[in-house]
Order: structure tokens, then sequence, then C-alpha cells
């Protein structure tokens, strides 16, 4: 007997019994067979899908993401927060048996401000690069959507209601009446008024001398509601690296072509944010899965990707398709792209399949025939034509790839009002049962890509 068909002997002997273990696991029969969360028809399963509802746990999935939103919290582009929470991802990756690598590129510099209230750190958000960057603490003077400073705003940080168009003026007129800060509440868009604002960058067309803030609608609520002193701290953040981390499980079975299929997140958040659903939904879905997939039997190879800096243009997903040769994009049978896929918002009942020009491809035909084996055909929807997360740099080499997600109402812009906010945390933003659905989806489809030659 050939050496070769000695070791693909001992790979077909390897999977016979890493299926047969599915039928071992506690719990592994009822799992497989009783009506899915959320589900309105009973489930069809494969032995691969069976395989996967057996293992998956959506309370690991949960433990994951209090360290990365409850623990870490905003996870900033470049800056400590996102290295660390990069270093939680790869640790656990590495613990599993993944390869893991961190692959770093440089990102903008950031301005940056950090909130206390008595002591507490309560807030972060944005600073203007024409404001001055120092430490200030004192009582806030509420002057409201004006360009003009109140008397008796000498010494105090004073707080605006945004003027589009006219923050500079703001800023200025804090500056002029000796205010030490201007703090400038976001307001609400005219396309999307349902949504609170979030944090924001005051671009300035000159200088002034005082810290500018941009905070979010939620900010000047709470300071509204009786946080009359603060302090805080704007960081000029420069210089910066952000990474991915890439990690890999080879296939157990024979695979001369190297192919692999991707399951991926980002793992960054915009300023202000914990990013609790957007998107450490989407980063603990795949820690989560790397756990369940690392002993299956595959065909192709398993890589679990997190990309830094998707919020900031996607810029990690970018540099990593950039670093492909022709053969290594050849290589990738598909990325399942997770961005958001665990929100609370109540309408926030469909789950989307989006590619970048609305076609099917492998990713969005298999999460398909997963939501129909699963009994979830009547909650997923598509393929629907949308970008604006990591999918759309796979698209533009080619490669097949789609994004998957929780949104509400008939169209996939129609995103959870607390979107980008302070208030996407575990405690306002989570359903653990939409996780559980989004985990045996992309598990099953995902599996199912990485079982084919």
């Amino acid at each position: 007997m050939s050496e070769v068909k000695r070791r693909d002997l001992l790979a077909g002997a390897a999977a016979f019994a890493g299926f047969a273990t599915v039928g071992l696991l506690p719990g592994t029969a009822a799992a497989a067979t009783r009506q899915r969360p959320g589900a309105l028809l009973r489930p069809s399963l494969t032995p691969g899908d069976k395989a996967v509802v057996g293992r998956v746990d959506v309370r690991r999935a949960m433990r994951h993401l209090r360290v990365l939103s409850d623990g870490i919290g905003w996870r900033i582009s470049g800056t400590p927060s996102e290295h660390r929470a990069a270093r939680y991802i790869a640790g656990y990756l590495r613990e599993l048996g993944y390869k893991v690598t961190l692959q770093p590129f440089p990102v903008a510099d950031k301005y940056l401000a950090e909130i206390r209230a008595r002591g507490e750190r309560l807030w972060q958000c944005s600073a203007s690069p024409q404001g001055a960057v120092a430490s200030v603490s004192g009582t806030v003077v509420d002057a409201g959507k004006v360009t003009e400073v109140p008397a008796g705003a000498r010494g105090k940080l004073v707080l605006f209601d945004r003027v589009s168009g006219q923050e500079t003026a703001q800023a200025k007129a804090a500056a002029d009446a000796g205010a030490t800060a201007a703090l400038i509440v976001n307001a609400r868009s005219e396309t999307y008024p349902e949504r609170k604002p979030g944090a924001f960058v005051p671009n300035l067309s000159e200088e002034v001398g005082i810290p500018v803030l941009g905070l979010a609608e939620y900010h000047g609520e709470r300071i509204r509601a009786g946080a009359k002193r603060l302090s805080f701290k704007v960081t000029h953040h420069t210089g910066l690296t952000s990474y991915n981390v890439l990690a890999e499980r080879k296939a157990t079975l024979p695979n001369p072509e190297g192919k692999a299929v991707i399951v991926s997140a980002h793992y960054d958040s915009v300023p202000g944010s914990p990013g609790a659903n957007d998107d450490g939904s989407g980063t603990v879905l795949c820690l989560e899965l790397a756990r369940v997939l690392k002993k299956l039997p595959t065909q192709q190879a398993i890589r679990v990707c997190l990309w830094g800096s998707e919020e900031s243009g996607l810029v990690g997903a970018r540099h990593y398709v950039k670093q492909l040769d022709e053969a290594g994009v050849k290589q990738i049978t598909g990325c399942f792209q997770n961005d958001m896929v665990a929100t609370s918002h109540p309408p926030a009942g469909t789950y989307w399949l989006l590619s970048v020009d609305g076609a099917d491809n492998t990713t969005t035909a298999a999460v398909n025939a997963a939501a129909r084996r699963l009994g979830y055909a009547d909650q997923a929807k598509g393929p629907t034509a949308r970008g604006s997360s990591d999918h759309e740099a796979f698209y533009e080499r080619g490669i097949a790839a789609g994004n998957f997600s929780w949104r509400g109402g008939e169209a996939p812009s129609q995103l959870e009002p607390i979107y980008h906010t302070p208030e996407d945390t575990i405690a306002l933003n989570i359903s653990p049962e939409r996780l559980q659905v989004s985990l045996e989806l992309i598990g099953c489809a995902v599996y199912d890509v990485a079982r084919r030659k």
C-alpha cells in the first residue's frame, strides 16, 4: 500500500470517527431533532448539521462578549483598547490549537477623550483635531442649540446642541467667552431620524484654544439628567498600528489545492461605543464556531479572521486581501462575514443575506440552504445588494463573500436606533436567542462548505 493511500484511509477513518462521536455527546440527539429557537418549522438536519448544533453553546459566546464589551469596552482602531481585544482573541484561538498570526497595518491618528463624573470613568468620545489637547475639569453650563454663549460661561464647560455647519462658530463662541471646553451634542440625521446619533469628530475650519468634544445624544441626555461636573483628558493617538487576528486549522482530509473557507467579523468599534452588537456579536460568533469546528473532519482548511479597523473604512480586511496573490485568492472558497448578528431590537426580525452585487454566491447559497434545513427559512431573506462591511474587500478580488446580519424592516439599511452609540451594550442591545440562531446558521453553512472537495 502506498503512503498516500494509507494517509487517505487514515483520514477517512478519522472523519468517520468524528461524525460517530457526535452521537455520543450529551444532549446532541435532542438538540438535533427539536425545533430550533424561534423557528416555525421543525429541522431536517444532515449529519454535518447535527455535529454543529450539538456542540454550539451561546453561553460560551456570551462570556466572550462580556469580556469584549463590558470589560474592554470601546475598541478604537489602533489604540490600546483595540490591542487588548486583539490579544484576548488571539490568546483564545491559540488555546484552541489554531495557528494564529497578528497581521499589522498602519491606521490614521485619533483624537479621543475619556470623560469622568464623580471620579468614575463613564464615557468616551471623539475630539476635534483643531481643538486643544488638554485635561479639563469643571461645571457644565447648558447653552442649547445656539452659536453664542450665555453669560457666566467663564471657567465652565459649555454644552451645545450641534448646529450642522456651525460647529466652528459654537467652539469659537465658547473660547471667546472664556470657557474651558466646548461639548457639542450630535444631532439626528434627516435620512435616519429614528436613530440616536453617536459621537462624532468636530472638524473645524480653524484652530481654537480649548478642547472641543463631539458627544453622542446619549451623553447629552446623561449630562442634562444630572452629571453637571465632569473631567476629561483629550489624547492625540499617533503612529497607530492595528491588527488583523488570523487563525487557521488545516483540513483533516486530503486538500491538495489548499482550499480554505473563512468565517470572519470585525472586532473594533466606533468611538464612544462598547460595540456589543457592532461587532462584538460577530466576533464572539467566530470564537464559538472556532471551538465547535476545531476537531470536525473537513476537506478544506478553516480560517477564522477577526478584522481590525473596519469602522475606519474596512481597512483591515482590505489590507488582508491586498496581501493575497492570485493563488491565495483562488484557495478561498468563501468568506462568511458576520456583522451585527444579535440585536435585541424588536423589529429586527429579518436575518439578511447580503452580497455586494445582490447576486447569489457560495456563502449566501450555503446560508439559505442551512436556513431551510434548520427551519429558519421564513426569517432569512436574500441575497440582497449591500456593501458597508468587510465582505466588500473580498468581492473586489472576485472571492465569494456575504455579510450576515439581523436587521429590521424591509431594507437592510434599517438598523437598530442605538446603532453606533454608547447604548450598544449587552444589556440594551443583545438577544442571546438571535445570537444562537446566527451561530447555528453560520456554523452549519460554513461546515457544509468546508466538507466540499
